[in-house]
């Protein structure tokens, strides 16, 4: 099932244009209008509580959506469309109560760093053996 989840401005130096983002729950993909660009992830069940006199991060059985590659063709590069995908899927993530794994390298490295206030929706450090 297809459904758009957003759109916005971007584009080049005084250049607008509109890109629509389209949430494919089926294929577990985020994706431009045209399907080139995209995001994949996996859903991934609630990571286990933790136990402990030290307070650490609880999860409160959320589910955990494990961003797993983004994808944007040359020619299409430098219109922001990778930050769209990550938005919209960061959007989903907080409207359907979920926490973000961020596995592609993209969003850990790029997106994140750049987009401090979606930090509370990425799996706490306790949660995650990769980091």
């Amino acid at each position: 099932m297809a459904g758009i989840v957003g759109g916005g401005g971007g584009g080049g130096v005084g250049m607008e244009s509109v890109v629509t983002i389209v949430w494919d729950s089926g294929r577990q993909r985020f994706a431009s209008q045209d399907g080139q660009a995209y995001l994949e992830y996996k859903l991934k069940p609630p990571p286990p509580a933790v136990s402990s006199a030290v307070a650490l991060p609880v999860n409160n059985g959320k589910q955990v959506m494990d961003v797993l590659h983004t994808f944007v063709p040359a020619s299409k590069r430098g219109l922001g469309l990778a930050s769209k995908l990550c938005i919209a899927a960061f959007t989903h993530a907080r409207d359907h109560n979920m926490l973000v794994l961020p596995t592609c390298s993209y969003v850990s490295d790029t997106f994140i760093p750049r987009h401090p206030e979606w930090n509370g929706l990425v799996v706490p450090e306790s949660f995650n053996p990769k980091l």
